[in-house]
């Protein structure tokens, strides 16, 4: 079995309650922290474990939380990125559902490590019943007086408070979601001024993912060296995954970095095989904004070697043959699958999320389902294909935050690995028949 750190305790029943979460050892990091290290400890050792951002970019956190400025008298903020919302990533929910009182405890610490007394956890909205299970966490953890004023006789006081959104994918940015938070519209900010120097009301916030602020606990309870030497170079620890597609066994799976692609689909102990004993035709490995890639380069990379479930691994041949380890959505597709039919998919939830600021995302995202919808209602030309390249071309790199590339990459992708898939839909519209019926059954407009 391989080793688990944030979920061990995941299936003890009652977890979800204070009683139970405290007897398994919870609040022990806050313990250890508060009592017996300084703030700056505390971001030391989250520096030696390695730890990265989970939420997709891969940032080293200690790194980050040494960049937040501290100005006299100017208060600082944590906020938790819980906005969780790229498509096939589910692992948070999971999370915050199951073991609420774990990512509460990593506020508690991180947010004395970065001298911060009041911080937020940012939920999107369609979430509203895991936002009723963390209140109810963080008044547990208020009356045992895990936090308000002087935490543990420490000094150090803390006040929580869970905020609710409005279900906008934009708002998973950080400044997207800074703005939301101050309740206005979701809109990125221009960096820099980048968040650790000013962010929420103007002053010096970190934003950092639930699986990351929940990884700070295990990290101060057996110290960062001890993490470090999980995983695989400098894919340290372990990593939540959300697996789903055509699999015999979805859900979310705690991995530890450094393990085979192959392995994680293919074994009793993860995924369990293609289901219906389908062969694997794609894999997108980090959630629907990372490249697509075919079944040859997932399982192995462009030099032959094993790819494995790491950051480094799975970028191994940059985008021309290689994707992203991104937020951990693992989307499976068998041979059956069409790769244009997702590609549009992909492309209608972009285009409905951009929040319309940066002309390149606006206009471009429309044109690409646009295009898409023309292919795939058999009215499509070979020129079309070039153009979806161009359009994509002409997002990525030029738009205020990541939705651009976002929308941009798996179009690249998708017709760098599979372009004789799209020419078939050209050249032969009469094996898209189907896809009128899908149009009409769903009541969506065709292009």
């Amino acid at each position: 079995m391989g080793k688990k750190i944030l979920l061990k305790h995941d299936h003890v029943s009652g977890i979800q309650g204070y009683e139970v979460y405290r007897k398994m050892g919870g609040y022990t990091s806050v313990e250890r922290a508060l009592k017996n290290m300084t703030p700056n400890e505390v971001t030391e050792e989250v520096k030696k474990s390695g730890l990265r951002g989970r939420g997709g970019a891969g940032f080293p956190t200690g790194l980050k939380w040494s960049f937040m400025a501290k100005p006299k008298g100017v208060k600082r903020y944590l906020v938790c990125n819980a906005d969780e919302s790229e498509p096939g990533t589910f692992k948070d929910r999971y999370l915050m559902s199951r073991i609420p009182h774990l990512l509460i405890e990593g506020m508690i610490a991180s947010s004395y490590a970065l001298g911060a007394n009041t911080a937020y956890i940012y939920i999107r909205g369609e979430f509203f019943y895991i936002a009723r299970i963390l209140e109810n966490a963080i008044n547990e953890a208020y009356a045992n007086g895990w936090l308000g004023k002087n935490i543990l006789d420490s000094n150090y006081s803390l006040d929580l408070f869970v905020h609710t959104g409005a279900g906008a994918y934009i708002c998973g940015e950080e400044t997207a979601l800074l703005e939301s938070l101050e309740g206005k519209r979701g809109n990125p900010r221009i960096k820099p001024p980048f968040p650790a120097v000013k962010g929420a009301w103007d002053c010096p916030t970190v934003v950092n993912n639930v699986e990351t602020i929940a990884a700070v606990v295990p990290i101060i309870n057996d110290g960062g060296e001890a993490y470090s030497k999980v995983g695989i170079g400098k894919s340290t620890g372990t990593k939540l995954i959300s697996a789903s597609g055509h699999i015999n066994k979805p859900g979310v799976y705690e991995i530890e970095m450094g393990i085979t692609v192959e392995d994680f689909i293919y074994s009793d102990e993860y995924c369990g095989g293609i289901l219906n004993g389908k062969k694997l035709k794609a894999v997108v490995a980090g959630g629907s904004s990372v490249p697509i890639l075919p079944a040859d380069l997932i399982l192995k990379t462009a030099n032959g070697k094993p790819r494995l479930m790491s950051y480094e691994s799975l970028a191994d041949g940059g985008f021309t043959t290689g994707t992203m380890l991104g937020s951990g959505g693992f989307i499976v597709m068998d041979e059956t699958t069409s790769i244009v039919k997702n590609l549009w998919n992909f492309t209608r939830f972009y285009h409905h999320e951009s929040c319309g600021q940066c002309s390149p995302c606006r206009e471009g995202t429309a044109w690409m389902e646009k295009v898409l919808h023309k292919i795939l209602d058999g009215q499509g030309s070979l020129t079309d294909i070039d153009l979806l390249w161009e359009i994509q071309r002409k997002i990525e790199g030029n738009t205020i935050c990541p939705l651009g590339e976002a929308a941009a990459w798996p179009v690249a992708s998708a017709i760098r690995h599979f372009k004789s898939e799209f020419e078939e839909y050209v050249k032969n519209p009469s094996s898209i028949n189907d896809v009128k019926h899908y149009f009409e059954v769903n009541k969506l407009e065709m292009a």
